[in-house]
């Protein structure tokens, strides 16, 4: 697996560069926009790690190019921590955001789930996604926890048809709104506050403590598939 950090802190590329060397992946560096564009190109990498505070382009220009043209997964990872910011960057495509400082195996482990996603796209294709106690019949509109089927109404099967597709990524609230009600809905969250009340109430063991309909605070939910 080929792994493209884009960043041009030098203490970020010979702390991260070794770490990801070490744990098996190949690793190219870029320190600018412009030279990470060249590098997609030329390398066609795995995943990309991205900073949003590059000294020529900004990193969310460059998630928007490579989105254009491919659905890599993007991580970005900036010491911008404000919610407009990780809104913006999730909306032009990135797949997560993780937040400088960070910790080494939080990085790590995002880095895992966004390319265990993509092995996984193919499975999800075929009609049928499993993910932990959940099978999700894309076909027949079926939802089975356990073998036991769950009645879905065909809003609440519809989002969860666009979370489960888009599984171990984050979808901002208004991406959703968007996909599931249409672009007048945007400004209308409580549609989906209350659709994600009542999936939880149908598909989690526990809806107080969910663990497939996760909540990014502010931001929008991520559907988390357990290996």
């Amino acid at each position: 697996m080929r792994i493209l950090l884009v960043d041009d802190e030098t203490a970020i590329q010979r702390a991260l560069a070794p770490l990801l060397r070490g744990r098996g992946y190949e690793v190219e560096i870029a320190g600018t926009g412009s030279a990470a564009l060249e590098l997609f190109e030329q390398r066609t990498p795995d995943l990309i790690v991205l900073d949003l505070g590059l000294p020529d382009l900004e990193g969310t220009e460059v998630c928007r190019r490579v989105r254009a043209t491919s659905k890599v997964p993007i991580i970005v990872l900036s010491a911008r921590g404000g919610e407009a910011d990780k809104v913006n960057a999730l909306d032009l495509g990135a797949d997560d955001y993780v937040t400088k400082p960070f910790g080494p195996e939080e990085l790590m482990a995002r880095i895992r789930v966004a390319l265990r996603r993509v092995d996984a796209d193919e499975s999800a294709d075929t009609g049928v996604f499993k993910a932990g106690g959940l099978t999700i019949d894309y076909g027949r509109h079926r939802v089975l926890r356990d073998d036991t089927e769950i009645r879905l109404t065909p809003k609440e099967f519809e989002l969860l048809s666009l979370l489960a597709r888009n599984h171990d990524r984050v979808l901002t609230h208004r991406a959703i709104l968007k996909a599931v009600w249409g672009p007048n809905a945007v400004e209308q969250p409580e549609h989906l506050w209350t659709l994600v009340a009542q999936l939880r109430k149908k598909l989690e063991p526990d809806p107080a403590t969910p663990k497939y309909l996760l909540s990014e605070p502010w931001v929008g939910y991520r559907f988390v598939a357990e290996g």
